[in-house]
Order: C-alpha cells, then sequence, then structure tokens
C-alpha cells in the first residue's frame, strides 16, 4: 500500500549526444539536467517522502540530492542506495553512439523482441539480459514497497530514481505488459511516474510525467491510511479527484 513515485535522472551529455552511457563512471547531470532535477524536486516538496532511494550511479545520485534538497528543513527524508534500480548492463554496447548501435542486428531484437536480449561481454563494463535487468528492478521496487510500508505506514509516498530502461520495465510489470512490449512506454529525463501496489493488483497513477504543476498526493495518502486498500479497481471508473495530484 506504499506509493511509489519512479523519477528518472535528469540529462547528461551522454543523452544529449546519443550515446549509450551505462555504467559509465563519472558521468553526472549537464545543465539541463540539473535544472530538470531541481524543478522535479520543486514538483514533490509539497509531498512528504519517506525515503529516497536511489540507483549508485552518479546521475542518479545528483537528482536524488535535488529531490531531498527541496524537501521543507523539518522533515526527516531517510536516503538510500539501491543497486539493483542502477542502470542496464550494456556490456560491450556501454559508451557507444546510439546511431551505430542502431546498425546491429542485436538492435532490431531490443525493439522487437528484448526478453531474449543478453549484451554482449565486455572486459570494462559488466553485461546482463534484458529480463535479468527487467527482474531485479521488479524485485526491489517491491521490497522497498513493502519495507517503506512496514516502516511508515499505510500510504507512505517513497521516490525511487533510477534509468530510463529501468523505469520501463518496473511499469511494464505493473501494467502486466510483456517486457517484449516495454518499448512502448516512455520514460523521458526528469519524468515521473506512479505506482500504488495494493494486496489485489498495482496501479499505475501517472507515467512519464513531465509537467510543472506541485505533485500533491496528500489526499490519496489521507484516504488510504483512513481506509485501507482492497485492490479493487472502481467500476465505471469512479469520480476522480485530486488524490493523484
Amino acid at each position: 500500500m506504499a506509493i511509489c513515485i519512479l523519477l528518472r535522472h535528469g540529462r547528461t551529455q551522454a543523452n544529449a549526444d546519443g550515446v549509450l552511457a551505462g555504467w559509465t563512471p563519472g558521468l553526472g547531470l549537464d545543465d539541463t539536467g540539473a535544472g530538470q532535477a531541481r524543478a522535479a524536486g520543486s514538483r514533490l516538496a509539497a509531498t512528504p517522502l519517506a525515503a529516497v532511494v536511489a540507483s549508485p550511479l552518479q546521475r542518479c545520485q545528483e537528482t536524488a540530492a535535488a529531490v531531498l534538497a527541496a524537501q521543507p528543513a523539518d522533515r526527516a527524508v531517510q536516503r538510500h542506495t539501491e543497486e539493483r534500480l542502477g542502470e542496464a548492463r550494456y556490456g560491450a554496447w556501454t559508451g557507444r553512439p546510439l546511431k551505430e548501435l542502431a546498425e546491429e542486428p542485436l538492435w532490431r531484437e531490443v525493439q522487437d523482441h528484448p526478453s531474449g536480449v543478453t549484451f554482449p561481454a565486455d572486459e570494462a563494463f559488466a553485461h546482463e539480459s534484458m529480463a535479468q535487468m527487467a527482474a531485479r528492478a521488479v524485485e526491489a521496487v517491491t521490497e522497498w514497497d513493502a519495507r517503506i510500508e512496514g516502516e511508515h505506514g499505510a500510504g507512505a509516498v517513497w521516490v525511487a530514481v533510477s534509468h530510463g530502461d529501468v523505469i520501463k520495465a518496473i511499469l511494464a510489470d505493473a501494467l502486466a505488459t510483456a517486457l517484449d512490449d516495454f518499448q512502448r512506454i516512455v520514460v523521458d529525463p526528469a519524468s515521473l511516474s506512479l505506482v500504488h501496489r495494493t494486496p489485489g493488483r498495482p496501479f499505475v497513477l501517472r507515467t512519464n510525467d513531465t509537467g510543472s504543476d506541485p505533485v500533491d498526493l496528500s489526499g490519496l495518502v489521507t484516504r488510504l491510511a483512513a481506509q485501507g486498500a482492497s485492490g479493487d479497481a472502481e467500476v465505471g471508473g469512479g469520480a476522480g479527484s485530486k488524490d493523484v495530484g
């Protein structure tokens, strides 16, 4: 019953240059990305956060720091690093221009059949399959949801700061969408996506939100704390409210 805000890191120079960064060390946010991270933090300032859990990569750590800096000083927001939220391990594809990778046969598989893709091995960078990436990411979010709820109660809100493909895989799982179709999901830099897991099913409240409005979940949090959640959807769609910001 915790609420997870999935936040992709802000833009990096690799994003701007069309390079697959992967686990390249020392790659932080560029000026645009730093501004995006600050804006995301400002949007979340109205929402009391139980924790911010980030990928260990620098671009995510810097984005997490911007979110935490925007929280009021009287809020004690826990900060954690989670390896399983790290970028896909692209192996020999790491650091290469996307326009070059698009010429390789594996590119078509990544687009059309990612569940069967394992990235090529490399001496400098670890590699894994897309399915392994998806499994570890979903496992991490599921475990952190339970931990946050156990420590902070029903309706607690936390932020997972991660990467594009990783967040797409988490959203695909929440939407009961096969990994082979996860490329249909778009996750832009510094975008917010919201998932609320219940005993019955996950509810996807937002995807790829790059707007400027404050994200205020106070109504939803209050209702969950008071009523709980069965996991049943409202037949007909319900009346709607400001509960999801």
